[in-house]
């Protein structure tokens, strides 16, 4: 259950070797508040809110308009997790430059507490330039969804020793520069388990295997709330898209037999007052 005290990031890079992290997305005031009553650790705006919010078919096709606006939402809702502004493939992929002013938007506009950014091949530029300016980065390794075209499509990444070592010194280098922690995506267990041991930073894993230091999913997935796919690495712990439809049915079937609204849903007026009109 959630306490009264804001995570830091000091707390949550304390946890490595303690306890496992967890950490869950969020996009909007109603689940970010459950999520941060249920003592959720981190709680991310992710761009993934293109796929299973908006309805789009790639992360690259929302921008920073959409970000802060569903940022601005969970942070007004959260008093304890950790929460993180999911940087979008415009704000700092296609140009460079206009990272460090996005990523002071999360922080100054959306009240985030830091960044997140997907690993690219200016990535350690852009990540040096943010953190130098005061903002606290987590970095993204493996499957980047923004850049998935370029890695052959939605695959495991780090099959063979080559693109394996390639994993681990991007994981070296981001700790190097001062990322606080990283995003294990769709890597083999193995090469999980490796980088967590060599980093001193916390690894949190999706489709990363048991052995990173804590673990992230998309809430929807978890609750059954987005059904267009089901990743291999996600566990559905409750399927709530057929309680609401069930309940939907149900309210649909009460209003056109009119069963609903009943009395005890309804307002009176005086009888007197009634006569008067008549």
């Amino acid at each position: 259950m959630q306490n009264d005290k804001k995570i830091t990031i000091q707390d949550i890079v304390s946890l490595k070797g303690r306890r496992k992290i967890t950490m869950l997305t969020a996009y909007d005031y109603p689940l970010a508040s459950l999520i941060d009553k249920a003592g959720v650790d981190i709680i991310l705006v992710g761009d993934s809110v293109a796929n299973v919010v908006l309805g789009l078919d790639s992360t690259t096709q929302v921008g920073m308009t959409e970000m802060i606006h569903h940022a601005k939402a969970v942070t007004r809702a959260v008093k304890h997790a950790l929460v993180i502004g999911d940087m979008p493939y415009e704000s700092y992929q296609i140009n460079p430059d206009e990272s460090v002013k996005n990523a002071h938007r999360f922080i100054q506009e959306a009240n985030c507490d830091v960044v997140k950014l997907e690993w690219f091949e200016r990535c350690l530029d852009v990540t040096r330039k943010i953190i130098q300016t005061g903002i606290a980065v987590m970095g993204h390794i493996g499957l980047t969804p923004q850049t998935a075209d370029k890695l052959g499509g939605f695959k495991v990444q780090g099959k063979d020793a080559e693109a394996a070592s390639r994993l681990i010194e991007q994981a070296t280098e981001l700790e190097r520069l001062g990322c606080f922690s990283l995003v294990l995506e769709c890597v083999p267990d193995k090469i999980a388990e490796i980088i967590t041991k060599k980093l001193k930073i916390p690894t949190i894993g999706i489709g990363a295997g048991p052995n990173c230091d804590g673990q992230v999913l998309v809430t929807h997935d978890l609750i059954g709330l987005f059904e267009r796919f089901t990743p291999k690495f996600v566990k559905r712990y409750i399927n709530i898209s057929s309680l609401i439809s069930e309940a939907i049915e149900k309210y649909k079937d009460e209003v056109i037999q009119g069963k609903f609204p009943a009395q005890e849903h309804s307002f009176r007026i005086k009888e007197e007052e009634l006569k008067k009109l008549k």
